[in-house]
């Protein structure tokens, strides 16, 4: 497997310090392998460890709540009490009172790092008990830069379309053809949808909720409000009032499914925050629910942008001006630029709509166009960047 050395070198100033590390992010997108890399650069150092994986039956039937784990690795600690030790606890989330364990084991001299498959972690009921004593990092799946490199890992090779239509869950990258990969993502869908959200939150309007869900997921990188979403239902002759669609889109985004970001309009100088737009967060769960070969390209393409974005650091708004929506308006490092994407803007029609948002904006911060297409499009004041170059860049700089 891959170095992730990007999300590593954001854990690696944390190492000694008390602050419980916890390491979030969807089912299967790589955290026990971050977790195991930052493991393994101690463990060459000479760091004391302590790993326990909460996934194996082996450890999950033995250590079940807080005290059982507290006295495992007191037990542990009192064989060689002298020196610091490094606790790893995987998927820790199944342990009962699992934040009143690492409370109290933090107060020795312990450096404490924790992953999860659910935001909950991180949620009013958890930060209550460990406010001020933590800092979390969000892993995600594959950008395209990293799949090239696992791929290569492999003796594989991985086309850009590819990567457009079944996104970057690592595990896909090992299954030896098509049809065993399609059913693996299937499977995880299934199983975030139904142990990550159905089960936990105790769903009882399961089929409105799998409706809900497979809307919301075939339409990524669009607007929406919740009250969007409760007319579509209602189209479909589905009841569910707009408090419980806002309910089941907080699950979604709770479980890394979606991701959101808000509308900043420059005629009210506000965010929009009851207009967002939603973000898979792999494109497979658009590709997987598509019939017939019909792949969403189009939306599949921002919705990598986005994620792409997202990993080289910056923060991203859409941004309304006068009407005209640009697709992201991205932050980082107090430089501003105005991105749009689309699939290509080869006709006419597609050039005028793309450029016309570019044409309202001033010049004070840099434009940039992003496409599939070969030719160059730039003009003397917006940069034109192929998604085939976009994709090996390390921001938008180069």
């Amino acid at each position: 497997m891959i170095n992730r050395e990007r999300y590593i070198e954001k854990i690696r100033p944390f190492y000694e310090s008390d602050l419980i590390k916890v390491i979030t992010g969807i089912r299967r997108c790589g955290k026990s392998v971050v977790l195991e890399q930052v493991k393994n650069e101690l463990a060459a150092h000479g760091k004391k460890i302590i790993h326990l994986n909460f996934e194996l039956r082996s450890v999950s039937s033995k250590i079940t709540d807080d005290e059982e784990l507290i006295n495992y690795i007191e037990e542990k600690i009192k064989a060689r009490p002298d020196g610091k030790w490094y606790i790893f606890l995987d998927e820790v989330q199944s342990v009962k009172n699992w934040n009143l364990a690492c409370k109290s084991l933090r107060l020795g001299n312990t450096s404490i790092f924790i992953t999860g498959s659910n935001s909950k972690l991180l949620s009013k009921e958890f930060t209550k008990e460990l406010s001020g004593r933590y800092v979390s990092f969000t892993i995600r799946p594959f950008v395209y830069k990293e799949i090239q490199e696992y791929a290569a890992e492999l003796g594989k090779e991985v086309s850009i379309n590819d990567y457009l239509i079944y996104g970057g869950f690592p595990k896909r990258f090992e299954f030896p053809d098509r049809e065993s990969m399609l059913r693996y993502l299937n499977d995880l869908d299934q199983t975030i949808v139904l142990n990550d959200i159905i089960n936990r939150y105790k769903i009882r309007k399961e089929e409105i909720f799998t409706k809900l869900v497979d809307f919301v997921l075939v339409s990524n990188a669009r607007i929406f409000s919740s009250n969007s979403v409760h007319n579509y239902l209602k189209s479909q002759k589905i009841e569910c009032s707009v408090n419980t669609v806002m309910k089941y889109l907080d699950y979604l985004e709770e479980a890394y499914v979606i991701r959101k970001i808000p509308q900043y309009s420059t005629k009210a100088k506000k965010r929009l925050d009851f207009y967002t737009k939603l973000y898979d967060e792999d494109v497979a769960f658009n590709s997987i629910r598509q019939t017939n070969g019909r792949f969403d390209l189009t939306h599949n393409l921002e919705n990598t942008v986005y994620n792409e974005l997202v990993f080289m650091g910056y923060s991203l708004n859409v941004l309304n001006i006068d009407g005209k929506e640009i697709d992201f308006l991205a932050s980082k490092n107090n430089k501003e630029y105005l991105v749009q994407v689309a699939y290509s803007v080869a006709e006419d029609s597609t050039y005028e709509r793309e450029f016309a948002p570019f044409a309202a904006a001033d010049n004070s911060r840099k434009k940039i166009l992003i496409t599939n297409d070969e030719n160059d499009f730039s003009t003397s004041t917006v940069q034109h960047i192929r998604l085939k170059d976009f994709l090996l860049m390390k921001d938008l700089e180069g």
